[in-house]
């Protein structure tokens, strides 16, 4: 396999794997024009699904060409921690060109691999669920 390549094992195929990833959200990432939603995989390696709705891009070539530059965006993160990822489109994304678009995407990444290196002691160091005050 091509070391930047974007088999089907790094995509959210079924309606499950969206379904795990909405049910148990552990990171989000937002962006003016993108919510990334992720949550820890055993795989490895990140998975994505993409979500762009007709309200937001109303002509398929317009989802087609942000849906487009995102893959080829996550194609090119191979560092990036086992979670399933699902990048939701935001109003606004109609206005962005493909330079834009790829440089949104960056920017996200790097916050989601900070957010994920930030949440990973917390959940080794503490037992107790989140948000429990003390006293």
């Amino acid at each position: 396999m091509k070391a930047l390549s974007f088999p089907k094992s790094h995509r959210l195929l079924r309606p499950a794997d969206y379904g795990k990833v909405f049910n148990d959200v552990q990171l989000k990432v937002p962006h003016r024009n993108f919510l990334i939603l992720a949550t820890p995989n055993n795989l490895g390696h990140a998975r994505i699904g993409l979500i762009f709705s007709k309200k937001n891009l109303k002509l398929a070539v317009q989802r087609n060409r942000i849906k487009r530059q995102v893959r080829e965006s996550f194609r090119h993160q191979t560092d990036l921690p086992g979670v399933d990822l699902v990048v939701l489109g935001r109003q606004g994304l109609v206005s962005l060109d493909n330079h834009l678009v790829r440089a949104a995407m960056d920017d996200l990444w790097r916050r989601l691999r900070k957010k994920y290196a930030q949440s990973q002691p917390s959940r080794a160091a503490t037992s107790e669920p989140a948000g429990r005050g003390t006293g």
